[in-house]
């Protein structure tokens, strides 16, 4: 997969993606992450991109054609034309199964808006959905697409030791993590839960999921709701009678 990131702030975004798991990912190339500063393309002496709303208004608006220039440079370098996300706290609520879902596309490229927006022409040309990490606004779209970069990636091949290390983790199925223990066995009085000392890896997993089931359903009723209509109990096995 790669991941393409058109940003105002190119050095924030490499010191986030520069470093561990991420960083090591880049570095054996199992994920390709390029992020690109706009006002490469401003054509103009101060490298301006941006200018006053018409309308009237506080703020400024990032122009459209800095932006298509960029894009139109970065889909010269792919076989085919890139999924497009403009992060914005208009878009879509981002989560587990939108990461999953964006984990199919190979080529994916991330706008960050900043100051007041982007001009919605080029938004109209290039864009194939909008989303949002949450209901709240940010000074730019930076954060919003490490997040989403973050969580696209660590689901990628090679990334992480193997897919068990983020299919077991709250939302991928569902339903919140379960409780994680290590040394040592006894801290300030408290005690490891001893079915995870017995090494009976089928009372592990039954304990785990029984976890996984309280905490979802004390912390967050909607997901365990949802969870327990998708995945009903199975009916109790009728008994055979004897002849």
């Amino acid at each position: 997969m790669r991941i393409d990131i058109a940003t105002l702030f190119p050095e924030l975004c490499e010191a986030v993606l520069s470093e561990s798991i991420l960083g090591r990912a880049r570095a054996s190339g199992a994920i390709e992450i390029h992020c690109h500063q706009i006002r490469d393309f401003a054509g103009n002496k101060h490298n301006r991109v941006d200018d006053v709303p018409y309308g009237g208004g506080m703020g400024m608006v990032m122009q459209a054609k800095p932006i298509y220039d960029c894009y139109q440079a970065v889909c010269a370098q792919l076989p085919q034309k890139p999924h497009t996300i403009y992060m914005s706290p208009k878009g879509t609520v981002f989560s587990q199964q939108k990461a999953i879902s964006l984990c199919e596309y190979p080529y994916i490229f991330l706008l960050c808006g900043h100051y007041e927006g982007v001009d919605q022409r080029v938004l109209d040309k290039i864009v194939d959905e909008e989303i949002s990490i949450g209901d709240y606004v940010l000074t730019g779209g930076e954060l919003p697409a490490l997040v989403v970069a973050d969580a696209i990636a660590r689901m990628c091949p090679g990334v992480l030791p193997s897919e068990e290390c983020f299919q077991e983790e709250s939302h991928y199925g569902g339903l919140l993590e379960y409780p994680h223990y290590t040394r040592p066995e006894v801290w300030e009085g408290e005690a490891v839960p001893p079915v995870l000392l017995s090494g009976h890896h089928k009372h592990i997993a039954d304990w785990r999921f029984a976890q996984s089931l309280a905490v979802t359903e004390q912390r967050r009723p909607d997901l365990y709701q949802a969870y327990m209509e998708a995945h009903p109990p199975a009916p109790p096995k009728q008994k055979r009678k004897r002849k």
